[in-house]
Formats: C-alpha cells, structure tokens, sequence
C-alpha cells in the first residue's frame, strides 16, 4: 500500500507559502497518485474502529458537558452575564458539533472503519442528529470528489464564467455587498444548497438533496434517499416533542444556536478550500482526475484546526485520498508536500482575511486573453 516514504519522482520546485497567491500549475503533473500514495507511510492507511469511536465519545463528552452547564448554571448568572453566556454557548457548541459533522463525513467516505454497514450506521446517526441527509449528501459528496474542479461536472460551489452571472453581482462587488452575500451565505448557504442546489451543479430539471427522484441519484441510490429523509423527519419530530415540553426557546438557544454555528462553518470551510485567486478550474478539454484533485487550498484555522479534526489544513490530501482516517492526514500531508511541491496550495491567511478577499476577487471565472489553454479557467472580478 505503501512505500514507507522511499519513492523517485522527477523534482518539483516547492511553491513559496509566502506567496499563497501565486498560481498553482494547471499543466499536467510530473508525477502520478500511485507515485504520491508510495511515498505515504503504509499505516496511514489503516483505520481503526477503536480509535474511530474515541473521536465521537470525546466529541460528544465535551458537547454534553457544555449542554450541562448551559442548561444547569447558564439561568442563575446575574445579568447581563446571562445573556451574553448562550451566545458564547452556541459558538463553541458549534464548533464541537461541526467535529461531529467531520466524523460523520469521513463515515461518508467510508474512511472511519473496514465495515461500509457500520461507517453508514454511524454516519446516518451524527449526521442525522445535526439534520443533514446523510445518504444524499454521501453521494453528491462522492461525485465532488470524482470530478472536482471540473465546470461541468462538479457538484459544490461551481464558479460562473462570466456570461452566466447575474446582473446585480457588479453591484454587489463592494463593502456593504460583500457583507450582504457572506452574511446570507453562512447563514442560508447549507440549506440552500441541500433544499435547492444553489451552488451546485447545473443540471437540466429541479435539484433537490431531499427528493429521492431528483437528478442527482440513480435508480439503486433511491431507496437511501428515503432512508436519510426519514433520518432527519425523525430528529424534526424530537425537536418538535421537546419545543412542547420545554418551549421553543429552549430548543433555539440549545440546538438552534449551534446548529447555525455549524452550518456557517460547513459552507465557510468548503467555500475556502475551492476558492482561491490560485486555482484554475477545468472544462472537458483540460480537465483530468489528478489535476482537479490538486485544485484546492488548504488552510489555517488556528486552534480550530484540531477541533474540527484537520479537515480544514489537510484537504489536498483528503482529495488525493479520501478513505485515509483524519487522524493520519496531517502526516501524510507533510510527507507528500515535497512531492507536489508547485502543485501544493496552503494559504496562511487568517479566515476572515480570506473569506472577505476571496468574496471581493473570486467572483467569476474566465480563460486568460492571448493564453493557447482555453480550457483553463482563472477567477477574476473585472466587470
């Protein structure tokens, strides 16, 4: 599976991290993925069940125990202590629960065990719990990474060229724009996408995560589909029992605040790792598997990298590699970077850094003038 880290490939210049917006190279790599999977040390490879589960225990130990106190002590603080302490509840709540999302991600990849039945069991339950459809989204998930990078193929956040963006984006290129499009994005951008596709894929009839007959799945993928419906119908019903039981705000200030924090983070983070001054998109006549792959940035959440098990500055190699457990990634990372050297993209800009700069010069995509390579596309925002 491995080669321990002993593998020849022809040198690569290394790409300066002080110059994350340097293009990345969009012709054909000097090395293969079974060349970069040589290099990578057997055992990261190897998932565990045992240590699988010590992530969802510790994750969901340190969620209870914040529901403990919030629920236990939060009501006898003297105001305004009080109020100010369930917003700070919901934001860190948030962001353990968003590490609960990740491990219900890699059940997806069918990277938490050997056994797909037990990774789908326990997917379906996490990802359930925080209302995300678990088998609709493994599968659009699954064709984002077959075809990532690719303008007609991909499936989250396709950037426009520029004959196909609307009219109003020029008047939205600006501060209290940009304010407007990131505010409604980490708010309204998860269901969105889930309910109505916004962002996704174009495809030729309505696109919906929820509609088993939509366009998205094939025959076999249908009757999961009801499956993961069904998932989340019945965590709706819980949340409605318990608004009836312990009233409506209980369950917004509990659930509802965190649940907001997650899904800002889920389209926060995916948005970063596919959008970037950097990276080329492809249409058919460019587009291969190993090109599209190296099309995304990792980056740097600070302390958060590790709450959120390292999705966020190890996504180059989950591209590359995507049933490889998180808790090898970062290894694997650092073995690999010498080897892709131009063609690895890390951005240390701090993230609200980056989502407002990416916001203002990400807005549409467009071959270069004068270039032989039509079929690479590079974001601009010139209108």
């Amino acid at each position: 599976m491995g080669a321990g880290g002993r593998v020849s490939v022809p040198p690569v210049h290394k790409k300066s991290e002080a110059d994350p917006l340097k293009r990345v190279p969009h012709s054909k790599p000097p090395f293969t993925l079974s060349q970069i999977k040589k290099a990578i040390p057997p055992h990261c490879f190897q998932r565990s069940v045992l240590r699988s589960f010590s992530y969802v225990v510790y994750d969901l130990s340190l969620a209870f125990l914040l529901y403990y106190v919030a629920t236990n002590y939060f009501h006898i603080l003297p105001q305004p202590l009080s109020s100010f302490a369930w917003p700070i509840y919901g934001f860190v709540q948030g962001c353990i629960l968003t590490g609960v999302w990740v491990i219900a991600h890699e059940c997806g990849h069918h990277a938490f065990s050997d056994y797909q039945l037990l990774d789908d069991i326990v997917g379906l339950i996490l990802h359930s719990s925080l209302l995300v459809p678990y088998f609709s989204w493994k599968y659009s998930h699954r064709r984002h990474h077959s075809n990532t990078g690719s303008l007609e193929r991909d499936e989250v956040f396709v950037p426009k060229q520029k004959s196909g963006i609307r009219w109003y984006s020029k008047y939205l290129n600006n501060p209290p724009g940009r304010v407007l499009t990131l505010t409604v994005t980490l708010t309204l951008g998860w269901p969105l996408y889930l309910a109505f596709n916004v962002s996704g894929r174009s495809y030729n009839r309505f696109a919906c995560h929820y509609d088993p007959y939509g366009p998205i799945y094939s025959d076999r993928e249908r009757l999961q589909i009801f499956l993961s419906d069904a998932g989340v119908l019945a965590v709706l019903y819980g949340l409605y029992r318990l608004a009836l039981a312990k009233g409506l705000a209980w369950v917004l200030c509990v659930y509802g605040g965190p649940l907001l924090v997650v899904n800002a983070f889920l389209v926060l983070i995916t948005f970063l790792q596919h959008t970037h001054p950097s990276l080329p998109h492809y249409d058919s006549s460019e587009w291969d598997w190993l090109k599209g792959a190296l099309a995304t940035v990792d980056r740097d959440y600070g302390i958060l990298n590790k709450v959120l098990h390292n999705i966020t500055d190890t996504h180059v190699a989950h591209h590359l590699f995507s049933t490889m457990p998180h808790y090898h990634a970062m290894e694997a990372t650092k073995t690999i970077k010498p080897i892709l050297g131009e063609y690895y993209q890390f951005d240390g800009t701090p993230v609200y850094k980056a989502a407002w700069r990416e916001a203002k010069e990400c807005v549409y995509v467009e071959p270069d003038e004068g270039n032989q390579s039509k079929g690479v596309f590079w974001y601009n925002n010139k209108f």
